[in-house]
């Protein structure tokens, strides 16, 4: 017999970062029970990969989510998404962005856009804001920290 799907899905899309970050972000979220796993490029973004570095990119991130489904024995693996832009998966319904002095994440907070390391630009200010506490967190940081709060508050473990 199989576990139904959790639900409401949770979604952590996370602006690029550099070396080997990606891969321990994808590793936490899938451990910690992400749902879906969105790398996206940013104005400010740092890391910009070329097509070759994208799809190779692209299957490691895979490859690392579902070993570490495995390892932490999920019933249901991520789904890591393609790297999109900050348009498409701001784009979503629900979608809020960390930073600083925002306000706490509510359950109606299904997509959790972490940005990069360079900042938010002005052009994508524009979605509400949450924030993960009174410290500045590094961007692998914040979205460990997303993901541990929006899977422990549908758990029922956070009011």
């Amino acid at each position: 017999m199989c576990d139904p799907p959790p639900a409401p899905l949770l979604t952590v899309a996370f602006a690029l970062v550099k070396g080997q970050k990606p891969e321990l972000v994808v590793q936490k979220l899938t451990e910690l029970g992400i749902d879906e796993i969105v790398p996206f490029v940013a104005e400010r973004s740092v890391v910009r990969w070329d097509a070759e570095a994208l799809a190779r990119n692209t299957e490691r991130l895979r490859s690392v989510a579902r070993e570490a489904a495995q390892q932490s024995r999920r019933t249901w693996f991520p789904t890591v998404s393609p790297v999109t832009s900050f348009a498409g998966i701001a784009a979503r319904h629900g979608a809020v962005r960390c930073e600083m002095g925002g306000a706490p994440l509510t359950p109606e907070h299904t997509t959790v856009l972490i940005g990069p390391e360079g900042g938010w630009s002005e052009n994508e200010i524009a979605l509400p804001v949450v924030g993960l506490g009174p410290t500045v967190l590094r961007a692998e940081t914040a979205a460990i920290a997303a993901a541990t709060l929006m899977c422990a508050r549908r758990a029922g473990w956070l009011s």
